[in-house]
């Protein structure tokens, strides 16, 4: 086991283990409200923009511990800040609680609600003693608006020195390499004119041919892509019945690549596509993002190493050491932002025994229930491990607040374990 600053077993700081001892306490004096709220979540699943009750709930259990939350901050009606301490060094703990239509909690959003509340309360329990604040970020909108993009852009992050969230998946995963896609979202809208199908089809234009040429152009596109480029989509309007011709079609579509840089290329040759098929039927087309950009993941590796010994030695687990080629996962997540503004970090946590993947129904059972309440207080523990080790080191913590007094620290930031 490796403690804070490299040091080996028996030269951890005194400090550093009572205090850590306090931390992890306070995570067990919690263990029953933290399982509830997640609970709770996942059997009141909010989708983006609307998770109201979840934030309610989140706000309540903040309060109750002790901290000054701001609830609907940053113009974003479900977002929420809570903090406590204070000092220079400020640490950040990421909350999603978004669910999927139809699906619910099939990414086990209310897991990382519950994991980072008790993070931040086992940290509360320990700043004044080590002199830093935390702060807990709620971030809507996950799965579809880039909620933490936003609150980026609002400021939400300018006083967080270090963020960490853990996101539940098959395995435990803490190779500070292993990486997300970028993805670019938006809805693409063919104009025609409408007329009788069967009396006067030559007076009409057809957006709904419009939207089956562009699916086809897409399709055509797809087998000259590179690997790891990815475009999906689904029409949302298809016209309104059989014997009109269509006068409006909606698509919404999605690309993605393995880095931002590869982004907007992709994006300009599916456009093509979307153009080609106006011209072709006469309809008129317009293309309008539906979220930020998500950029892909850049983890800070001193601070995953960190969590990966609170993983081990706070929940027992048993993770992988990293080795081999890095991996990207084929999703995407908006906290890929916030790991290039500031030193951050996402691992995933192992619901252990699921066979489910997630965004699927089986997955969603399984957040909801023993591997979710496991899932939680792990993920608590190896945060509330790395942040108490962060805390404790002079050094590191000198480290992290130089690169954002000069205004970064994202993913070249750390140095190894």
């Amino acid at each position: 086991m490796t403690g804070a600053g490299g040091a080996g077993a028996g030269g951890e700081r005194p400090a550093e283990v009572a205090a850590r001892r306090r931390a992890l306490e306070r995570i067990d004096a919690y263990a029953g409200r933290l399982t509830e709220l997640s609970r709770s979540l996942h059997a009141d699943p909010e989708v983006a923009f609307v998770e109201h009750r979840a934030a309610g709930r989140l706000a309540a259990l903040l309060e109750e511990a002790g901290f000054a939350v701001r609830r609907g901050p940053y113009d974003l009606p479900t977002a929420l800040t809570a903090s406590y301490g204070t000092g220079p060094l400020t640490i950040g703990v990421c909350a999603e609680y978004d669910a999927l239509p139809k699906l619910g909690h099939a990414c086990g959003h209310n897991v990382i609600c519950a994991a980072s509340a008790g993070a931040a309360i086992s940290l509360a329990a320990v700043a004044d003693e080590l002199g830093f604040a935390v702060k807990l970020l709620g971030t809507p909108a996950e799965e579809a608006g880039g909620g933490k993009v936003l609150m980026l852009d609002r400021g939400a992050f300018d006083d967080v020195t270090v963020a960490m969230m853990a996101h539940p998946g098959p395995a435990d995963d803490v190779d500070p390499r292993s990486s997300t896609t970028s993805v670019a979202r938006f809805d693409v809208t063919f104009t025609g004119r409408a007329s009788h199908a069967a009396l006067a089809p030559q007076l009409g234009i057809n957006a709904g041919d419009a939207a089956v040429m562009a699916q086809v152009a897409v399709g055509q596109l797809r087998q000259q892509l590179p690997d790891g480029y990815r475009v999906a989509g689904i029409v949302r309007e298809g016209g309104a019945q059989s014997n009109i011709i269509p006068e409006r079609t909606v698509l919404s579509f999605e690309v993605r690549t393995p880095t931002a840089e590869e982004l907007a290329a992709l994006r300009e040759r599916v456009a093509d596509c979307f153009r080609g098929a106006a011209l072709a039927t006469g309809c008129a087309v317009t293309i309008t993002a539906t979220q930020p950009d998500y950029l892909d993941l850049r983890n800070d590796a001193w601070l995953m190493a960190r969590y990966a010994d609170g993983l081990r030695a706070a929940a027992g687990r048993s993770p992988a050491e990293p080795a081999g080629p890095p991996r990207r996962i084929g999703a995407s997540t908006d906290m890929g932002n916030v790991t290039r503004a500031l030193p951050a970090i996402h691992p995933h946590l192992g619901l252990v025994g699921s066979s489910g993947t997630p965004h699927t129904r089986e997955f969603a059972e399984w957040t909801g229930g023993a591997a979710g309440d496991d899932a939680v207080l792990a993920a608590a523990r190896a945060m509330a491990w790395a942040g108490v080790a962060l805390a404790a080191d002079e050094e590191r913590r000198a480290h992290y607040l130089d690169l954002r007094a000069a205004g970064g620290g994202g993913p070249a930031s750390g140095t190894g374990g």
